[in-house]
């Protein structure tokens, strides 16, 4: 099956590299804050938001545990603020909506009235050939509609300027999906080695899809040979 996660992540990589800078808007218990951290590494940063104190305080431990680079910089705000805390260029921006994972306040999520203000923000400040991953989540009803909020949004840029995308499981309404912006690159600046991303990435993708279609004739082949018992 699809790997939604090291889908995402091979999409960011293929934008991000050490000395970049990034933002994790939704920083939640450091998960995504830890990949951009260890991806950017010791001549990068990494801003990361959260709303809430409990995020930062797990996020802050979660990195030391992990030995990530010192490159990181916490900030308890929510995310329709960033141009408040970030004053330049950022490659890479992650936001993963909803509920703080392991929370226990199940009435802390993430809004239509601020997500689409921070989602415009953060698309302001991506530098030339940049990315930035939104992952939505509709098993609930405020997130259904960030979900449709967004999909409005990415359909009205302009295709000169980003490129807007959506990857969702389509016979799983309910699963959680991500929306893509990639910024155009600067066309006097020439990026050496991104056909090489590129083509890395095409193969990767090529590769889960290839292995995904064997473990369903796998599947498809065990199920035939158990009706035969």
């Amino acid at each position: 099956m699809v790997d939604l996660l090291s889908l995402q992540k091979s999409f960011i990589l293929a934008h991000l590299g050490p000395g970049d800078v990034a933002a994790d808007f939704t920083m939640g218990n450091g998960n995504d804050t830890l990949f951009l951290s260890e991806t950017v590494g010791e001549a990068g940063r990494v801003y990361a938001f959260d709303l809430q104190e409990s995020a930062l305080v797990s996020t802050r431990r979660y990195l030391q545990e992990k030995g990530a680079p010192e490159n990181y910089t916490l900030i308890c705000a929510s995310h329709h603020r960033l141009k408040e805390f970030i004053s330049e260029p950022i490659k890479a921006g992650m936001f993963n909506l909803g509920y703080l994972p392991g929370g226990d306040e199940k009435g802390i999520t993430t809004k239509r009235a601020t997500t689409l203000p921070a989602v415009q923000a953060a698309l302001d400040i991506l530098a030339p050939d940049g990315i930035l991953l939104v992952a939505v989540y509709p098993g609930h009803e405020e997130g259904r509609l960030e979900g449709e909020m967004l999909a409005d949004f990415a359909a009205s840029l302009s295709r000169y300027q980003i490129c807007s995308s959506c990857f969702r499981i389509l016979n799983s309404p309910a699963a959680p999906f991500f929306y893509l912006f990639e910024k155009a690159p600067d066309k006097a600046v020439r990026r050496p080695g991104r056909a090489a991303k590129n083509a890395a990435r095409a193969e990767r993708l090529a590769k889960q899809i290839n292995d995904a279609s064997r473990r369903l004739q796998e599947q498809e082949k065990q199920e035939k040979a158990e009706g035969r018992e």
